[in-house]
């Protein structure tokens, strides 16, 4: 998943991983990978890839199941896929600023909260670990007026303790 090493001995695990995988397949299908300071996959991997967008699935989730989203995407780097998703669900979108302080210790502004009546906000983001992310975020809508929002995560890795404290702060996490 890192794409960078942001302190000194940290490894750039996409590499390894790309190193590893090539050794034991001979090609690679995913899901909108980590590809922040990448253009392309086949910069990190030797192997074959193909790469499956989420966003055509999230904005056809989105016609199905909200009338009027408000797309949110809570940090900088989760701009590319509302932006999109927003594009193909004819909607709406803003991009939150993040301060990352450590993995639990996160906190987000929001600019100029857009007017939102009669919509509902929409937190999407590519990766959801510790949670504490989307839980600054729903903080932060909820401060500005705004309703409880819908999260939807294209990786959601969070084991039963981040899921619990997203419950406790009001975010429900369907499965």
């Amino acid at each position: 998943r890192q794409d960078v090493a942001f302190a000194p001995g940290e490894a750039v695990s996409q590499k390894i991983i790309g190193r590893q995988l090539a050794e034991l397949f001979d090609a690679v299908i995913t899901v909108d990978p980590h590809l922040h300071r990448w253009d392309r996959l086949d910069r990190i991997y030797t192997l074959r890839s193909q790469v499956v967008p989420a966003a055509p699935q999230i904005a056809r989730w989105l016609h199905e199941h909200v009338a009027a989203p408000l797309l949110v995407g809570p940090d900088e780097e989760s701009a590319q896929w509302v932006a999109q998703v927003a594009r193909l669900a004819d909607a709406p979108y803003l991009v939150m600023t993040k301060t990352r302080r450590g993995d639990r210790d996160v906190s987000v502004v929001m600019d100029a909260p857009p007017d939102a009546a009669n919509r509902t906000p929409v937190l999407v983001d590519d990766i959801i670990s510790t949670g504490h992310t989307l839980m600054a975020a729903a903080q932060a809508l909820r401060e500005a007026g705004m309703g409880a929002p819908v999260c939807v995560g294209v990786h959601a890795l969070f084991d039963e303790a981040a899921h619990q404290r997203m419950l406790d702060a009001g975010i429900e996490i369907g499965r």
